[in-house]
């Protein structure tokens, strides 16, 4: 299915080296899955599920029909006899769901259809099992959407939230840079490349491999920062290495502050021990939750970055996937010096779609008690640390992309900050995609940071 790009320009506001999917997208113990076919090889001949929408960009307003169509093949031969099983939710239940969304079984003919609709803008996603005559289970999903750029942040910005991160940028401006360059060898010898440790708040250095060409006249270079998803291991002297070669001051920072190039065990090892559990580190206050050092570290390698005498003084781009699209989104609001925004199926978005009855996104940062109501400390706390705050305060240009059956960072959550957004903006949606960062997305970010370069009259 083609990708489904929607391009918007909104007024502004008047407020205040791994190049691997392991860099941006959450770890193992999260379920990633990229398509909505399953097959299954029988006696020589393959079985495949498959459920789409009759809309191929799978987008309605509320109110309207939306039908999951589901068709099963047996090699290159539909089945007509047997049956279907499907269930229609919202991201937050699981078995059984609500009576006012279908499940059951759908007889195989013609074609199985399921309509649905949804009275508020959001996501409905439909999950379709079939049990093979030798009895595995095969399954597939299909999302579709209501009037997702009608969805609004579940809760508003808490009323010092601007004075809290203006505060936390005062202390951190207290503390000199104190940037320790050590030379790294690299392939391309028409770039240079150095392991890069800056002071910063938080607990942790701001760790990353910096590289940039070599004899670059001042004043000449945009930047790039790379951002990390979920997980714990080296900074990427492969990204670093990339946005050098296309010309720009480009850095790579792992989301820790850790030690660079160390073997795998050492990461390993801080990934089952120290680090097992981090997005979850002191989250009953503000002052002590695990993201606050996180984001520091985003301003600080924006001012070592922007401190370079070959910056252009125009263009700063941020770009990551998953916990790196959401620290994307977080750069732009926090510090007004972003001026382009590339985040991937973000995650930290809408920790607070529980108290609106709206699933939240990884890392379901605000835990639900018995009375199926958030955590009402926490959900406080939670409100300081969410990037569909951040994106309210960003003036950036940014692109997104968003998944349609991510059960990891929802669409809603997504949509929830994409709208909140101020600056020219592109979406692209992806009807059939879980909780990935594929080829062509890489592509298509890489391909808006160039094109915002040129935009902005970079020399």
């Amino acid at each position: 299915m083609k990708q489904n790009i929607a391009k918007r320009k909104m007024p502004g506001k008047n407020q205040h080296g791994r190049n691997h999917l392991s860099n941006y997208l959450i770890p193992v113990f999260m379920l990633v899955i990229t398509a909505t076919a399953v097959n299954f090889v029988c006696a020589e001949e393959t079985f495949q599920l498959k459920v789409v929408t009759d809309r191929e960009n799978a987008i309605y307003e509320t109110g309207q029909p939306a039908t999951f169509l589901v068709t099963l093949m047996k090699g290159n031969k539909p089945v007509t006899t047997g049956e279907v099983s499907y269930i229609v939710d919202d991201f937050i239940t699981a078995f059984p769901p609500p009576n006012n969304y279908p499940k059951g079984k759908s007889k195989i003919g013609s074609g199985s259809k399921i309509t649905v609709t949804s009275k508020q803008p959001g996501f409905l996603r439909c999950r379709v099992s079939y049990r093979t005559p030798e009895n595995p289970l095969i399954r597939a999903t299909a999302g579709a959407s209501f009037s997702p750029l009608k969805i609004q942040p579940s809760l508003p910005v808490p009323d010092d939230f601007d004075e809290f991160w203006a505060h936390q940028k005062t202390e951190l401006a207290k503390i000199a840079l104190d940037a320790k360059l050590t030379p790294v060898k690299y392939a391309n010898e028409s770039i240079e490349c150095f392991d890069v440790q800056l002071a910063c708040l938080g607990g942790a250095p701001v760790s990353g491999y910096f590289a940039k060409p070599k004899n670059a006249k001042p004043k000449s270079l945009p930047i790039i920062l790379w951002v990390h998803g979920a997980g714990v291991g080296s900074s990427s002297l492969g990204n670093a290495a990339r946005g050098a070669a296309s010309k720009m001051l480009s850095m790579d920072i792992n989301a820790h502050g850790l030690p660079n190039g160390k073997p795998a065990k050492f990461y390993s090892e801080l990934r089952a021990g120290k680090l097992k559990g981090y997005p979850f580190f002191g989250r009953e206050d503000r002052e002590t939750i695990y993201f606050q050092g996180m984001f520091l570290r985003l301003v600080r390698a924006i001012d070592f970055l922007t401190s370079q005498p070959e910056w252009d003084g125009r263009v700063v781009a941020v770009i990551g996937h998953s916990q790196g699209g959401g620290q994307a989104l977080v750069a732009g609001g926090l510090d007004q010096r972003v001026t382009f925004i590339a985040t991937g199926v973000p995650a930290i978005c809408d920790h607070s779609g529980r108290a609106i009855g709206r699933i939240n996104g990884w890392p379901k940062l605000v835990p639900t008690e018995t009375d199926g109501k958030p955590n009402t400390k926490i959900l406080q706390v939670a409100r300081y640390f969410d990037a569909v705050n951040f994106a309210s305060r960003s003036h950036a240009d940014a692109i997104m992309s968003v998944g349609f059956i991510d059960p990891t960072c929802p669409p809603s959550s997504c949509y929830a900050a994409y709208n909140q957004l101020s600056g020219e903006k592109q979406i692209i949606n992806e009807p059939l995609m879980s909780h990935a960062a594929p080829a062509h997305i890489h592509k298509a970010f890489f391909e808006a940071i160039k094109k915002h370069v040129k935009q902005k009259g970079a020399k």
